[in-house]
């Protein structure tokens, strides 16, 4: 009796996952705009984003180009004083992308005000 009741609550559950998801697919469908104007607003706003993307992004590859230069060992270095600079360069570099980091969150929060 167990097994056919489980069976029987494992194909109503299949039965209904259809009928739930078709809502939640038609919500998530993407609206038709009437007004053009609102599209090129729209349009306007993601070049906007993706100028601040480009221009993180930029940032970010100049800043693991330098971090990297940085960690190598100079010829004239002990190794005591390689490490401590590295010390300090992981926690500069680790403050810098935060930093960074931060910008990618305000872009964020932005483009989701709007």
């Amino acid at each position: 009796m167990k097994i056919v009741a489980k069976k029987g609550i494992i194909y109503s559950m299949l039965a209904l996952m259809p009928v739930s998801m078709f809502p939640s697919v038609a919500a998530a469908a993407p609206a038709q705009f009437d007004n053009s104007q609102q599209i090129v607003q729209l349009d306007r706003h993601d070049r906007h984003d993706n100028d601040r993307r480009r221009i993180h992004d930029e940032r970010m590859r100049r800043e693991n180009d330098r971090h990297e230069r940085e960690m190598r060992r100079r010829h004239n270095e002990g190794r005591r004083e390689w490490r401590e600079r590295q010390e300090r360069e992981r926690e500069r570099h680790d403050r810098e992308l935060r930093t960074i980091a931060a910008l990618l969150i305000g872009i964020a929060i932005g483009s989701a005000s709007n």
